[in-house]
């Protein structure tokens, strides 16, 4: 996995374009209305925002690493974006930017869930504003599923391989929409599957390297 001093990321079409060097927040406050601008998008979901703010905009990750973190994230209880500013803000300056991470991610949204629930009694409960949070449901939906293909390239970088990967991820569809199995058996099943494929993917590969 590259690191955030400029170290070489891999090319993010998955093509053959040379590495793109990664860039890092140039501050704590850098860090901070990063994280709160991220948050203030993200209406209805904010992986999709994540994806495009950390990977595309600000180039603080590669999109395998970006992978590589959401997994991670995924796994550790608590909402999955806020456990990846945990980690961001960690990596780049400490404890320090853990908690700054963190700060920007939660103070903005709490502030506006604070408003929205004194309106709650009177605003939120007519008709209209109940079918436009319906609505947005559904674009939070969208924006899940265009932030999944627009990751898919990186699969074929990972060690367990793309049609491997989209059959893992073809599992976890199934136990979830048909199934409806708990989150938790989930993880641990179909989790520690993709766990040990990637274990023997990478035993080979280290196997290979020494003939």
């Amino acid at each position: 996995m590259s690191g955030p001093d400029g170290r070489a990321a891999a090319d993010r079409d998955g093509g053959d374009a040379p590495p793109v060097a990664l860039a890092r927040p140039r501050s704590l406050s850098h860090l901070f209305w990063a994280f709160s601008w991220l948050a203030l998008q993200g209406f209805g979901g904010v992986l999709a925002v994540a994806q495009r703010e950390l990977v595309e905009r600000l180039n603080w990750m590669s999109r395998e690493e970006f992978v590589e973190t959401l997994a991670v994230a995924q796994v550790l209880p608590g909402p999955n974006v806020v456990n990846i500013s945990l980690m961001i803000g960690d990596r780049f300056f400490g404890l320090r930017g853990a908690l700054v991470a963190l700060a920007g991610m939660m103070t903005f949204p709490a502030v506006i869930v604070l408003v929205l629930a004194a309106l709650s009694t009177t605003w939120l409960a007519s008709p209209r504003m109940t079918g436009a949070l319906r609505g947005m449901g559904a674009v939070s939906a969208g924006l899940i599923l265009a932030t999944g293909f627009k990751l898919l390239p990186s699969l074929k970088k990972n060690p367990v391989g793309l049609m491997p990967g989209l059959a893992l991820a073809a599992l976890v569809f199934g136990a979830t929409v048909w199934l409806k199995l708990p989150l938790f058996w989930i993880v641990l099943s179909v989790g520690g599957l993709g766990m040990t494929l990637a274990l023997i993917a990478l035993k080979r590969g280290r196997a290979g390297a020494r003939a």
